[in-house]
């Protein structure tokens, strides 16, 4: 059976959300009273998104050299890069995170020949615009990684998650495995769900080792 890894950016290959690093430093400093109504369930991730970075009014250049010089990358991501090319496993990285410093990001340390879903940012006006394209070229508010697991499953693999958030929740409760931290292995413990704990990226190598997928 086909198998694909469908993981989480920010906070999962990130020690911390990046697109948070840009809204603290250039951002409207009420962004985070938007991201609490979307913790609590009053916008869409899409909406809270839309609405921070609207406030951001620096060009792109700016933000990445914020990004490259603020950005903690968790330890194992060349060996989890290594092991599902040696492997056999499609992966592909699904963030509610940006485009741009997702790309940036990846190919500042030499990895390339990943497929990224995430919100679609263009530069215009002095502000920043970010919209989420769903697997049927139409924009979405919600469920964005719901959707690309969806996709995946349709397309016959079977998908092992790997995610840090509650945006995770719901996609994560839907595949073969899930590996979590943070607030997402948080939200396992709690609702006494299954999942494989991680602390860095190489757990999930040594996890997806056990699961003996061949």
């Amino acid at each position: 059976m086909k198998t694909l890894l469908q993981c989480d950016f920010d906070g999962t290959i990130t020690t911390e959300d990046v697109s948070f690093l840009i809204l603290d430093a250039y951002g409207d400093k009420g962004w985070r009273r938007l991201f609490q109504d979307y913790k609590d369930g009053r916008i869409s991730v899409g909406r809270f998104n839309t609405l921070a970075f609207a406030t951001v009014r620096e060009d792109r250049e700016t933000l990445l050299d914020l990004v490259k010089k603020k950005t903690r990358l968790r330890p194992g991501l060349r060996n989890l890069v290594d092991y599902y090319r040696g492997n056999n496993i499609e992966f592909a990285i699904v963030s509610n995170g940006l485009d741009f410093y997702i790309r940036a990001i990846l190919e500042d340390i030499g990895i390339d020949n990943v497929r990224v879903f995430s919100a679609t940012t263009r530069f215009a006006g002095g502000s920043v615009e970010a919209r989420y394209i769903g697997p049927g070229g139409t924009i979405v508010e919600d469920n964005f990684k719901d959707a690309y697991l969806r996709l995946f499953q349709q397309e016959g693999y079977r998908v092992i998650y790997a995610g840090n958030g509650i945006s995770d929740a719901a996609p994560a409760r839907q595949a073969y495995r899930c590996f979590a931290t943070g607030d997402l292995l948080a939200y396992f413990r709690k609702n006494g769900a299954s999942c494989i704990p991680f602390d860095d990226l190489n757990d999930i190598v040594d996890g997806l080792r056990s699961l003996n997928l061949g």
